[in-house]
């Protein structure tokens, strides 16, 4: 849960930096905090959550735990482009607005997540 915790702070804080920060159109600013927050949820799951040490396996490991995150990357986007031009057309205020891109981004990711933690955990990062 910690990694979780953790990664989805770096991830919700980025897309807020990016998007209200530096102005990036909110689905750019979901695509770049999601890849800012997988590299260290990859390394912290691997490491905290399943115990791996040592030398990733690209293809039995790093392949499919990025192919699952951005799984909950274009849900996540697709949530996330539908928000922010509804968010727009409600004149909504930017607390609002930045929370409502927020909560769109954490769907995506929490409809996939009890999926992807079946897979990492049964199949991905299984004990031998």
């Amino acid at each position: 849960m910690s990694v979780s915790v953790l990664t989805t702070v770096i991830s919700v804080s980025t897309l807020a930096a990016a998007s209200v920060g530096l102005g990036m159109a909110a689905w750019t600013a979901n695509i770049f905090a999601t890849c800012v927050a997988t590299v260290p949820s990859y390394h912290f799951n691997r490491r905290w959550t399943w115990g791996k040490r040592g030398v990733s396996d690209p293809w039995r490991e790093v392949l499919p735990f990025w192919a699952l995150a951005f799984a909950g990357l274009a849900l996540s986007t697709f949530f996330v482009a539908l928000t922010d031009p509804w968010m727009t057309h409600l004149h909504a205020g930017l607390a609002v607005h930045t929370g409502a891109v927020i909560g769109a981004h954490l769907s995506g990711f929490g409809i996939l997540w009890v999926v992807q933690f079946v897979v990492l955990d049964r199949v991905l990062f299984q004990s031998a």
